[in-house]
C-alpha cells in the first residue's frame, strides 16, 4: 500500500492502525532483500522435499500488501506452475477475495507454510516445517502485513503452535511474528463442505474489521 493511500485511509478512519504503527518503526525493506530470498528458496536443500519437487513455490502477490494469506503447502498444480492456490481452490479463493473488494496481487500476498510440495500431498512433517519457517518469517518481515489469515487446520495449528480445532480458533484475534492473525477454512475444504462457506465469509469480514481497527 502506498504512503499516499495509507494517509487517505487514515483521514477516513479506515487505515489499519497496526500497519501505521509498524511502518513508522523503521525503513521499508530493500529490493535486494527480496532478490536474496528469491534466490535462496529455490536453492534450498534443508529437508528431503527438495528431492521430489518440480520447483519451489515462494508466494505471489503484492509485496507491500496489508493482507497475507497463508496456506499449508503446494499441491500438484502449484508444484507444476510455481504459484500457490491455483485450480478450483484458487478460483474459490479469488472469488472470496473479490467479495470483500480484494484481488490476488492487489494489496494481497499469498504464501504457504512450506515452499515445496510434500509427496502425495501428505501433511508436512515437523522437521520440514522447522526448516521452512524461517522463509515465512522473512516474508512477513519484508511484507510487513497488517493481518495474516491462516487458511486451514494445518496452517492455523502450525502458526499458532496449537492442536486446537478450526472451530475453536475462529472468531478470535491471534498473533504470529507480532502480526494479528485470523483463522479460517482452507478453500479446498470449502469445496467439499459448501455450508461452511458462510463461516469463511464471516471470517474474512472479521479479518477486515481487525485490520481497520474496528
Amino acid at each position: 500500500m502506498s504512503e499516499r493511500r495509507l494517509a487517505i485511509l487514515n483521514e477516513m478512519g479506515l487505515a489499519p492502525v497496526w500497519r501505521l504503527r509498524r511502518r513508522a518503526e523503521g525503513p521499508a525493506p530493500e529490493e535486494s532483500d527480496w532478490i536474496r530470498l528469491e534466490r535462496e528458496v529455490p536453492a534450498c536443500t534443508a529437508c528431503a522435499l527438495h528431492k521430489s519437487r518440480s520447483q519451489t513455490v515462494l508466494g505471489v502477490g503484492d509485496r507491500d500488501a496489508d493482507w497475507l494469506l497463508v496456506g499449508e503447502a503446494p499441491g500438484a498444480e502449484e508444484d507444476r506452475l510455481g504459484e500457490p492456490f491455483v485450480g478450483q481452490a484458487g478460483k474459490l479463493l479469488d472469488n472470496m477475495l473479490a467479495a470483500i473488494g480484494l484481488a490476488r496481487g492487489e494489496n494481497v500476498y499469498i504464501a504457504n507454510v512450506l515452499k515445496c510440495r510434500p509427496p502425495g500431498n501428505r501433511n508436512p512433517e515437523p522437521e520440514e516445517v522447522a526448516r521452512c519457517t524461517p522463509f515465512l518469517l522473512r516474508q512477513i518481515a519484508l511484507i510487513q502485513p497488517g493481518i495474516i489469515v491462516a487458511m486451514g487446520r494445518f496452517a492455523a495449528q502450525t502458526l499458532l503452535g496449537s492442536d486446537a480445532t478450526i472451530a475453536s480458533l475462529r472468531g478470535r484475534v491471534h498473533a504470529y511474528a507480532g502480526v494479528p492473525l485470523v483463522v479460517t477454512y482452507h478453500p479446498a475444504y470449502l469445496l467439499r463442505n459448501l455450508p461452511d462457506k458462510a463461516k469463511a465469509w464471516s471470517d474474512l469480514l472479521f479479518a477486515r474489521r481487525t485490520l481497520c481497527g474496528r
